[in-house]
């Protein structure tokens, strides 16, 4: 009884974020059902899936940045409150129009969510060994949310119907405001007469650039590179990116003169931060590898194979679900050595699980395949789990919002280029299982990749100690002569 206190915002944390990936995966199998009952064509059925992914993408930034500016709570309840009345939005929807508002609102209530339930669970434990159990946690349920999204909506869709899929989401997210009311405390942000004001230049930017950039490369998936909406977007969000860090820089600068002005939404000198900038860019690579080449497994099950979205979804299972096995090896781990050596160990293991695809083929017997799929889930878990708390450490106090929405800014465009990058390696290739294993090779390449910047930032760490250890000797010894 006397352990429920401290768990209980965890657990409600852990439920705003299970309802965001639950749904990234979720909708997939209902697609048929959908289109069939609202009389929907490929595009709008693509943007039904890709749309939520995109919008979440694109607000993350601004997510972040309102959390650290009005209170991480009070953005968290936004944002669940809105990504809720969506979802009831989309059991409703009677069109395919309406569907698709309602999963861009998702996508937004989601981008909201995110950053501040990460930065609430910073708050709930100072403690860097609990905090490494709690964000182990909470990721593990998040692995758990991805990968029962396929199976929860083929029994769904089997027993009930596609709406199903979305009211689901209603009594999980009213238990979850309950929760959160009751057991996270307020936090104010920085309101008041003293704070810096806003940043609609950067705000403005920043989401048109993100929601372009990441459209861009969704449509790039199926209409390909050459097709002009990919370059209109593309051009796009890369002018609006460029512009967003030269406003960034100026008011960086200005703030610097004036504390009072107006505070940049994203302040550059964050990426002079080593441990942060070289986390993000882990996250792009694990993000790159392992959700492009889930897309390719998913159509090789379906297509090579011939399984069912279910029979799919449960050949999957063994490494979409490794949250459960990462989860507790990590909150040991990393109470002991940091979060270094498991991101590092969970990238080579990783590599090595993908170069386990190039044994795939159309007769080739499922438990050959066993050591690709679970050694890429565990390595992917492990790293994101790991990467996640050293981007908590790595924020400073007053912008965990900010920093962690750049963590999940780099691995939602990651997951899209993978899966754009990737297809379109496929379709190059001549057929899907010359691409599934050419696309093995970039992924465990770009594992390999991140593992070394995962081993650079673990010998920076235990430099600085060496050099601690050895000055606060020298100190010693100069007080004892």
């Amino acid at each position: 009884m006397t352990t429920t206190p401290t768990r209980l915002p965890l657990v409600s944390l852990s439920l705003g974020y299970f309802l965001v990936m639950l749904d990234v995966t979720v909708v997939t199998v209902a697609v048929p059902d959908i289109g069939a009952s609202l009389h929907a064509g490929p595009t709008a059925l693509q943007w039904c899936v890709d749309g939520y992914s995109t919008v979440f993408a694109g607000l993350l930034l601004l997510g972040g940045g309102l959390g650290d500016r009005f209170g991480h709570r009070r953005v968290f309840l936004w944002g669940l409150g809105v990504f809720t009345a969506a979802s009831a939005a989309c059991g409703l929807a009677t069109t395919a129009g309406a569907l698709v508002a309602g999963r861009l609102a998702q996508g937004a209530g989601a981008a909201f969510l995110v950053p501040a339930s990460l930065a609430l669970l910073r708050a709930a434990h100072p403690d860097r060994a609990a905090r490494a159990r709690a964000v182990a946690v909470w990721g593990a349920v998040a692995s758990i949310a991805f990968g029962a999204g396929p199976v929860v909506g083929g029994l769904l869709v089997a027993g009930l119907d596609w709406r199903a899929v979305f009211w689901l989401n209603l009594p999980v997210g009213g238990l979850t405001m309950f929760l959160i009311h009751h057991h996270i405390p307020d936090s104010r942000g920085l309101s008041g007469p003293e704070a810096p004001r806003l940043d609609p230049a950067g705000q403005v930017l920043g989401v048109v650039g993100l929601v372009a950039l990441a459209g861009a490369l969704n449509e790039a998936g199926t209409a390909g590179w050459s097709a002009p909406p990919v370059w209109a977007a593309a051009g796009t969000g890369v002018v609006a990116l460029a512009a967003f860090a030269v406003v960034e820089h100026r008011l960086e600068a200005g703030t610097a003169a004036s504390p009072s002005g107006r505070r940049p939404l994203l302040p550059p000198s964050l990426f002079r931060r080593k441990a942060f900038s070289a986390t993000a860019a882990v996250g792009f690579l694990i993000s790159f590898g392992y959700y492009g080449m889930l897309f390719l497994s998913t159509l090789y099950f379906r297509q090579e194979r011939g399984y069912d979205a279910l029979e799919t979804g449960l050949a999957l299972l063994p490494s979409v679900c490794m949250g459960l096995v990462a989860a507790p090896l990590l909150s040991r781990v990393t109470a002991r050595t940091g979060p270094y050596v498991p991101m590092a160990a969970g990238l080579f293991l990783g590599a090595a699980g993908f170069l386990g695809w190039l044994v795939a083929g159309p007769g080739v017997p499922y438990p050959a395949l066993l050591f690709a799929l679970a050694a890429t889930g565990l390595g992917q878990t492990t790293t994101a789990l790991a990467a996640t708390a050293a981007v908590i450490e790595a924020a400073p106090a007053d912008g965990t919002g900010v920093a962690t929405a750049v963590f999940n800014v780099a691995r939602q465009v990651g997951s899209a280029a993978g899966v754009a990058l990737f297809g379109t390696v496929t379709t190059a290739a001549g057929g899907l299982t010359a691409g599934l294993r050419v696309s093995a090779v970039l992924a465990a390449a770009a594992f390999l990749t991140g593992g070394v910047l995962a081993m650079a930032l673990l010998l920076e760490v235990r430099r600085r100690r060496l050099l601690s250890r050895a000055s606060a000797d020298g100190n010693l010894s100069a007080i004892g002569c």
